[in-house]
């Protein structure tokens, strides 16, 4: 049973950081490329970053581009979201996903119950 559960999450103030965890079971670490998306209240769940299998590749929307900065550890089944500059409209859940990739919600299989960032202006 494949299981990811985000950690990290919590209030910012604008311009702070926060980093994101994702520890992943249930899957090898190196088998699925991993996203992060995110939901703000009353829009649709959006592509953040994603992380090939091997780590070599990243992709970014273009609101993350320089800010944001997605790892992994696939001896620790975990991948990682480094989110810099924070701003307001950043305030969102933030699901952590493991599948295809890269961009797109369909080519994930899997997802986590998702974690709170909260970025105060």
């Amino acid at each position: 049973q494949v299981q990811l559960v985000e950690s990290g999450g919590g209030l910012v103030h604008a311009g702070g950081s926060l980093g994101l965890s994702c520890a992943a079971s249930g899957l090898t670490g190196s088998s699925y490329a991993m996203g992060w998306f995110r939901q703000a209240p009353g829009k649709e769940r959006e592509f953040v970053a994603s992380i090939s299998r091997s780590g070599s590749i990243t992709y970014y929307s273009d609101s993350a581009k320089g800010r944001f900065t997605i790892s992994r550890n696939n001896a620790k089944n975990t991948v990682y979201l480094q989110m810099n500059s924070l701003k307001s409209e950043d305030t969102a859940v933030y699901y952590c996903a493991a599948g295809l990739g890269p961009r797109a919600l369909y080519e994930y299989s899997y997802w986590g119950q998702g974690t709170q960032v909260t970025v105060s202006s």
